[in-house]
Parts: C-alpha cells; structure tokens; sequence
C-alpha cells in the first residue's frame, strides 16, 4: 500500500543472486501542481510525474519538465505518519543539481491553491516550484538547492494548534489573539528550519496587520494573495533571495567585528602594566606581533617593584608567533610575575619557570627565551640572567651604547633538563638607558640580500639615534620603524623592545 502523497516508481525487475526476479518499489514525492492564472480564472493542472517539477508556460497553462535533479535509490520502507503525510528513510542517496531558483511553497488548502503565473529569473529560466502542505513535507522538500519559501501565514501552527485565518470570522472575538500567535509561530518555526532561505510570507489583503508583523519577525517580504501576478510575484522572489544574502553578508560582517573587537580587547587585557609605583626609573615598551591583525605574539615582557625597593625586569620568546605561543607566553609572564614577588630570583625562578614550560607547552619541541634583570634599590647595579636570549644593551652617561656581558648565560626554557642560569653582577652606573629586546628586532633582512641587522647592526642604529637626542618612547619608536624599514616592510617575526632609564644625581 502506498501512502498518500506518493508515488511508486516500478523500474524494470533485476535478477538477483538466486536467479529470481526482484521488483524495487521507489517511494517518490509527488509535487501537487499549481494552477496557472489565465484571464483571471484558474485551470486545472496535470499531476507532474515522478521526479520533475512543476513550472508555467506564457500562455497559462503548466507544463511539467524533467527535474535537474539526478537521484539514484536502494532499499527504502514507507509508514504514514498521523496528519496523513508520509515519512522514508533510504539508504544511499545522490543527487546533483543544476543552477537556477527553486520557490518552495508551503499552503495547506488545495481548494485555495496559490495561482502562480509563468515565473522567469534573471536569466529568463522558469523557477522551479515545489509544493509542501505541512511543516513535514516542507522539511523533506527543503534541499539545498531552495533559493526561496512562500508560506502561508494561515498554515496550522506545529502541533495542531491554531487555524486557518479564512476561519477566523467564525471563531469568537477573544480567540483572535491566540490565532495570531499560532500563525506567527508557524513562521518563527519556518525560520528556524530555514536560517540561511529568504522567506516571503502570503497572506489575505485584510491581514495587513500581521503581514507587517511577519516581516519583523524575520520574513522578507509579504504577499496579498488577491494580488499576485507574474510580473509582481518574479519581483518579489529576487527581491528576497537578494535581501536575504544582504543581510547574512551584513550579519557576518557584523559578528566578525565583534569578534575581533572582543580579540581585541581581550589581548589588551593580557599585556601587561607595569608596577614601578614609588620607583624613580621611568619605563617605556613597544609591541609588535608577527601574526597579521593580531596584538598579542609569542614575545612576553614584565616590570615590576617588589617592597624591598629592587625593580625586576623580564622579556621573552616562545619560538613560533601563532596564538598557542601567545597563549604559552602569557602563562610565563604571570608566572614570573607570582615568583617574583614571592621573592624568587635567578636560577631558582627560572628553573620554576622551565617546570611550567613543561607542564603547558602543547609538544615538547616548544621552549622559551628568556632574560631577567633585578636592578638595585639604589639603582647603580643589577643582577642578570639570560637563558638562551640576546644581551640587552646599555648605554651609560658620557659612554658609547654597548652590549650587557652575555658569556655566563644558560640555555633556553625547555631544553635541557637540570639546567642551570647563572646570576651575573652588572655595574650601572648613575645615569643609563637599559633596553631589553627580543630577537625580532635583530634578525631583520637589510635591503633585498640575505644579511641580517644583527646585534652589531642594532647597537650602531642605537647609537646614532642616541647621538639624535632620542629618549624613551620616541627611542623606541624610531628603533622600531627603522629595522622595518631596513626589511623592506613589516617584519615576519613578533618585536617587543622594553627600556629603563635612570637620570643620576
């Protein structure tokens, strides 16, 4: 027994394994046919066959054209389902389609059945129409390749509740509220199965009320039934596919803002701020990540004053600049920070560090560069520490900038088990510029050859900038902007450039 609403297909018997012949029943959804307007009266229209759809012709009467739809079957069972349609599962499935509109529309009363006149789209290539009665064949006729849904506004709501609008007169005054909310609820359940279709709401000329509230709802458009004709109805469909794709492009647009506003804000929220209250150094950083519209890397950096008077400085590299180094990085500054005022220093903070290294890196060939400075309350000497990372540089009153020694350092964060960093004194002096940095800012290309900046290179450039008067924020601007331009544009690896000055008295 076939379901109503379906079809069976009979192919041609095929011999099985056994030598029997065995028929396949195919369970097809038949599209009901839509009468075509012709001097204002509708004409009856063939049933359209198995597997096409249905589209109009110029002089009004319907014409059933093989569907460009390709679909190949097994084995399938049918059961009928309460409210008379007909449910299928199948196995194996394939189907290809051409290009062009496909119009779904989803009307219950075959005695009112929309009166579609011939529909063209901008290529003058009829729209294909496919016909639901309910919620249930309009989920099982809602491919991928349906551009646009008519529904009519007085579908019964999911679930059986509500009715017909062309009912209403006979229902009591104090049940028109509830009416209203089953049909608008029907279209809010359309819109979530249809989140990415353009959906046209249809309605009679006297619903002008709900039609506007359907479009504020979420419908592009309405539709009076009294007044639908070819021209109108063809306008209407692009109108919405278009409308539709506006306002997902819009939409996207709109969330990847957010996005990277939120992105924003919150890698801001990770750099860090320095806490020197009390301290008579003055600090300055610039920042840089490798990674394009990011601004946070896999350089690190922190300054802070413990209670004792002594300033800590920090800067570091997680190898790689993508948001997993970030990430690592951000880890390793925090974790600095909470040894340090716990009154870590030296070998045994970084050794504490190289253990969090461990235990957060995603795979154990990631590690770190790092340099620390603790600098006197006094500010005339500080105590450094390097693990595997560049020398900072200093430049003291009345002598050349030059490199801090760096013979004493230890290897990288993550390399050696049981490594050891040695705490090295360093003499300051009374007034001096400390610049901490990371290797970004050195291993930049000059010109178009393979040469390098180098450390040489950056302590000349810094040099001659000094020699300019340059100080502070504006020293590290101009160091910045000058290796760039010695690359030839930005550079590829992140740069984070840290400085300390003391005026002596």
């Amino acid at each position: 027994m076939v379901p109503v609403g379906w079809s069976v297909e009979r192919r041609s018997t095929v011999p099985s394994g056994g030598g029997k012949d065995q028929p396949m029943p195919v369970p097809i959804p038949r599209q009901r046919a839509i009468p075509a307007a012709e001097g204002g009266q509708a004409q009856s229209v063939p049933a359209s066959p198995p597997g096409a759809e249905t589209s109009t012709t110029g002089d009004g009467t319907a014409r059933s054209t093989p569907s460009t739809t390709s679909t190949t079957s097994t084995t399938s069972t049918t059961k009928t389902e309460d409210n008379g349609s007909t449910d299928s599962a199948t196995s194996t499935t394939t189907s290809s389609t051409s290009t062009g509109l496909t119009l779904l529309v989803i009307e219950d009363d075959p005695a009112e059945a929309l009166r579609v006149p011939e529909l063209l789209d901008t290529a003058g290539k009829p729209i294909r129409i496919r016909t639901a009665r309910n919620l249930t064949e309009a989920e099982r006729l809602l491919t991928d390749d349906v551009h646009c849904i008519i529904l009519d506004l007085a579908l019964p709501a999911p679930g059986g509740a509500g009715g017909s609008s062309r009912t209403a007169a006979a229902k009591a005054p104090g049940a028109e509220a509830d009416d209203d909310r089953d049909e608008l609820e029907t279209l809010r359940h359309v819109l979530r199965l249809a989140p990415r279709h353009a959906v046209l709401a249809l309605t009679a000329s006297g619903d002008v009320e709900r039609a506007a509230e359907a479009v504020r709802v979420g419908a592009q458009d309405y539709l009076f039934r009294e007044e639908l004709d070819a021209r109108l109805l063809s306008r209407a469909i692009r109108y919405a596919v278009e409308r539709k794709r506006a306002d997902m492009a819009q939409r996207q647009l709109t969330e990847s803002r957010l996005r990277a506003q939120e992105n924003a804000r919150l890698e801001r929220g990770l750099l860090p701020t320095p806490l020197l209250e009390g301290s008579p150094l003055r600090f300055a950083a610039r920042y840089r990540p490798g990674r394009s519209r990011a601004l946070l890397g896999g350089d690190f950096y922190d300054t802070v004053r413990t209670p004792d008077g002594t300033v800590h400085a920090m800067i570091g590299d997680v190898c790689g600049h993508g948001p997993d180094e970030a990430a690592l990085g951000v880890e390793l500054r925090i974790a600095w920070r909470a040894l340090t005022f716990a009154g870590l220093c030296g070998d045994e903070l970084l050794s504490t560090l190289q253990q969090v290294l461990e235990h957060e890196r995603p795979d154990d060939e990631i590690f770190a560069t790092l340099c620390t400075v603790d600098i006197s309350p006094d500010g005339r000497r500080a105590g450094l520490c390097l693990a595997g990372h560049p020398s900072p540089l200093i430049a003291r009153a009345g002598r050349r900038a030059e490199l801090l020694p760096y013979e004493n350092g230890g290897p990288a964060l993550g390399l050696l088990p049981n490594a050891r960093w040695p705490r090295q004194q360093v003499e300051l002096g009374g007034a001096w510029n400390l610049m901490l940095y990371t290797d970004g800012l050195i291993e930049g290309r000059i010109g178009r050859g393979n040469q390098r900046l180098g450390q040489d290179g950056m302590v000349a450039m810094v040099r001659r900038q000094l020699a300019e008067g340059l100080r502070g924020d504006d020293l590290l601007e101009a160091a910045v902007n000058e290796v760039r331009d010695l690359n030839g544009g930005e550079l590829t690896d992140d740069v984070a450039v840290l400085l300390l000055d003391r005026n002596g008295r």
